[in-house]
C-alpha cells in the first residue's frame, strides 16, 4: 500500500497571521512539520500544498516538494483533495501545517490502521487528556469513541458532560488534527457541503471515522503563546 502525506498550509490565519513563515527557531514553522513527516517510515512522499507564493518559495528553499492550490478552499482537507486528484497513491495522509511536534510513529500508526482494516476509509488520532483545564478549553477539540474505536462525535465543548482528565477508560479524547484517507474516500468527502467542524460533515453523512489512540501529544500552533512555547521547548 503506497502512502503520500500532503501538508496544507495557507498564509492567512485569524489568530496567528503568516504562522507558516515564522522563523524564530532558525527554521520556518512549515519546515519543522515537513521534517517530522519525512521521518515516517510508511510514507513515501511528502508534498506541501499552499495558497501563496511566499510559502511555496519558502518550502522549496529547504528542499520540499511544494504545489500551489486554490485560495478558495474552506478547509485543509479540501486543499489536500485538490492535490490528491492528481495522485495515484492508495492512502493520503493530511498533516496540518501547524503541527511541528507530530510524531512520525503516529503517522505510521495511521497508515498501518488503513492497511489492517480494509473497510476503513478515514482514520484520525486521539490522545487521552491529562489535565482538566485542557479538557475544558474550547481550543482543544474532543472526540468520543464507541467500543470499536469509531468516532461518535467531535466538539469543542466537553463531551460527555462531567468528563474528567485521566479517567479510565477515557471519557473523551483530545483530537489530533491528522487524518489518513483512502484516496477515493477523500475525494468523495471533499464534495460534501461544509460544516462548523469538518469531521461532523463526515459523520452527518454516515461516514465511520476510526480513531487510533496514541499516548503521544504535541503542540498545535494556533496562537502567539503556542508558538512561544514551541520556541522555548519544541523540536528544533
Amino acid at each position: 500500500m503506497s502512502a503520500v502525506a500532503v501538508i496544507p498550509s495557507r498564509l492567512g490565519s485569524t489568530r496567528l497571521p503568516e504562522k507558516a513563515l515564522l522563523r524564530e527557531t532558525g527554521k520556518y514553522l512549515i519546515q519543522h512539520v515537513w521534517e517530522r513527516v519525512r521521518g515516517a517510515r510508511r510514507i513515501g512522499r511528502v508534498i506541501v500544498a499552499t495558497d501563496h507564493p511566499r510559502i511555496l518559495e519558502a518550502a522549496k528553499s529547504f528542499g520540499a516538494e511544494a504545489v500551489m492550490t486554490s485560495p478558495d478552499h474552506a478547509s485543509g482537507t479540501d486543499r489536500v483533495a485538490e492535490v490528491a486528484r492528481g495522485l495515484s497513491d492508495d492512502v493520503v495522509v493530511n498533516v496540518q501545517g501547524d503541527e511541528p511536534e507530530i510524531d512520525p510513529a503516529d503517522l505510521d500508526l495511521l497508515v498501518e490502521r488503513m492497511e489492517g482494516e480494509r473497510e476503513c476509509g478515514v482514520a484520525t488520532l486521539g490522545t487521552p487528556f491529562v489535565r482538566d483545564d485542557e479538557l475544558a478549553s474550547p481550543a482543544a477539540v474532543k472526540v468520543v469513541v464507541d467500543a470499536e474505536g469509531r468516532a461518535l462525535y467531535f466538539s469543542r465543548s466537553v463531551i460527555p458532560n462531567g468528563a474528567r482528565a485521566g479517567a479510565r477508560p477515557p471519557q473523551a479524547l483530545k483530537h489530533r488534527g491528522v487524518y489518513a484517507f483512502r484516496r477515493a474516500k477523500l475525494l468523495e468527502l471533499a464534495a460534501l457541503a461544509p460544516a462548523a467542524l469538518e469531521q461532523l460533515r463526515w459523520l452527518h453523512h454516515g461516514e465511520r471515522v476510526r480513531v487510533a489512540v496514541t499516548p503521544r501529544d504535541g503542540i498545535g500552533i494556533d496562537t502567539p503563546d503556542d508558538y512561544r512555547r514551541f520556541v522555548r521547548g519544541g523540536t528544533r
